[in-house]
């Protein structure tokens, strides 16, 4: 293992061109959580290239079936001290390992472990802002690239031909069966009410499966940020809605289009990096009690239909002394006078930049 670890420290790490994510590493002690693809290798890689001492740090990548984790453990605080090894770096680090004591240390992993003595950053696929680091001109097409695309970086470099199979590939390694086959079923009911135990009806229809199992993946795709659920304001136990971790995952998965929803599941995964609380109801798509705001999702927005739509939803205004309505669409704009609320059509690119949203480590 000494030998193993010797190569890794005097092997040259490399990345391609890194494009700034809203958030970033400075020498605290980090564990970089996030779904597969989401960019913590090239954030990390990044910033141990920015040291200027080059050969202060150690990177290891967990999966490396090299590895012997219990040969590691017995090699790596040694390795460590004998090298004045400051910064050490566990790529996709697995619990079995132990940590050795360092001056700063880096995991990077899909699940989040109680490690108290490290600060946890979640990094998410690119949301729109982020994305157009990677467009050659901002214009018009910029935000029909990412419908097409989504948040992952890599789609970029991807032949339309082969996109959906490369997410289907990454997802099955990275997740079980059972995971997967939750995401695909899922991935049909965007943006729609559905609960663990519709899953599971479902699929033992197609399969053998415990429902104390479907249960435990069903978390574990929570916890690890592929699914996002949105509660009922007020209602605890009411069925809460689904969002997929990224718009590209709908067309990868499923043949099912409704623009309407995939739109919704972007407007949210926006809202989502706010860090705001946030809910739905009947008839209303986003509502942020502490900003007194409602955002709804209407793509082809028109002044009459969003009038009908705020008749429909005013005793929740007016009880709720509702200050701002935000009526997200593609590429509409305008206003809505009303006598209680700032009534606002937005176009989702101005509305995604507005100096509001913000990312909050």
């Amino acid at each position: 293992m000494e030998l193993l670890l010797e190569e890794l420290y005097k092997t040259d790490i490399s990345t391609e061109k890194f494009h700034q994510r809203k958030i970033f590493i400075d020498e605290q002690s980090y564990q970089i959580n996030g779904i597969t693809k989401s960019g913590k290798t090239k954030l990390v890689k990044n910033y141990l290239l920015s040291l200027k001492r080059k050969n202060s740090y150690l990177y290891i990548n967990c999966f490396d079936v090299r590895l012997d984790i219990e040969k590691l453990n017995n090699s790596l605080t040694k390795f460590c001290n004998q090298n004045k090894i400051d910064v050490l770096v566990l790529d996709n680090y697995l619990p079995n390992i132990k940590i050795p004591n360092v001056s700063q240390l880096i995991i990077t992993c899909e699940e989040n472990y109680e490690l108290s003595f490290l600060q946890t950053i979640q990094l998410y696929p690119l949301d729109y802002e982020e994305f157009l680091a990677y467009e050659h001109k901002y214009d018009s097409t910029a935000l029909n690239h990412y419908f097409q695309l989504g948040g992952f970086a890599f789609m970029h470099k991807i032949s339309p031909d082969e996109r959906n199979f490369y997410i289907q590939n990454a997802l099955k390694t990275s997740l079980s069966e059972i995971e997967f086959e939750i995401l695909i079923y899922c991935a049909k009911f965007v943006a729609q009410k559905i609960s663990p135990f519709s899953v599971y009806e479902r699929l033992k229809t197609v399969r053998k499966i415990s429902k104390d199992k479907l249960y435990k993946s069903f978390e574990s795709l929570m916890n690890k940020k592929y699914l996002h659920q949105l509660e009922k304001y007020e209602h605890k136990r009411a069925t809460k809605k689904i969002y997929l971790c990224d718009i590209s995952l709908k067309s990868a998965l499923s043949v099912e289009k409704n623009f309407g929803r995939l739109f919704e599941n972007m407007v949210y995964l926006e809202l989502l990096k706010s860090n705001e609380d946030t809910y739905y109801l009947d008839d209303i798509d986003f509502y942020i009690p502490k900003k007194d705001e409602i955002v709804l999702c209407k793509p082809f927005a028109d002044e009459r239909r969003l009038f009908q739509k705020l008749e429909s939803i005013e005793a929740f205004i007016f009880s709720y002394n509702i200050k701002k309505i935000t009526a997200v669409s593609m590429n509409k704009e305008g206003s809505i006078s009303h006598p209680l609320s700032t009534v606002e059509i937005v176009p989702f690119d101005i509305w995604a930049l507005g100096d509001w949203w913000y990312f909050v480590v």
